[in-house]
């Protein structure tokens, strides 16, 4: 006599999606781009003085350096006749000809027993970044005495 089995039909469950492998991939494309990202560098602080409604009565012991920026992206240095063009290509932001001028006057400060010191007249066209580079430069050579203008003589 043959016996007949019954069979329970598999249960109809809903699918489900197994998830733990996509964890471990999403883990490994992370650390991928936190690997291969580049990190760009901060930029220095500098302590720097505002233009002030009263200017002080006490001149400096040396001729502070006058850096212009114009709304081009061109740097210059100096005022009227001794004005000379330094940097003016905007994808160059390390501004070489300016961070050699300036460390000529630093030097030249340094060895007068004096502080250096700059103002900088930024054309109100002029974009942020362009000013940024040129404090970078500034920074790149231990100036630290900054001021803003907005005259130049």
């Amino acid at each position: 006599m043959a016996r007949h089995r019954k069979y329970e039909a598999a249960e109809e469950s809903d699918p489900a999606l197994d998830i733990s492998s996509l964890i471990d991939v999403c883990f490994l494309l992370l650390i991928y781009f936190i690997v291969t990202s580049t990190i760009t560098p901060r930029e220095s602080d500098l302590g720097m003085a505002l233009p002030a409604a009263n200017p002080s009565s006490e001149q400096p012991e040396i001729e502070p350096m006058f850096i212009r920026i114009e709304g081009n992206g061109a740097v210059y240095t100096g005022a009227g006749a001794s004005q000379q063009a330094m940097d003016s290509d905007l994808s160059v932001r390390e501004l070489p000809l300016l961070r050699g001028q300036l460390d000529m006057y630093a030097s030249a400060a340094r060895a007068a027993n004096s502080k250096p010191l700059v103002q900088i007249y930024a054309d109100g066209d002029a974009t942020q970044q362009r000013v940024i580079d040129v404090l970078n430069a500034l920074a790149g050579v231990n100036i630290n005495s900054v001021t803003f203008t907005d005259l130049l003589d």
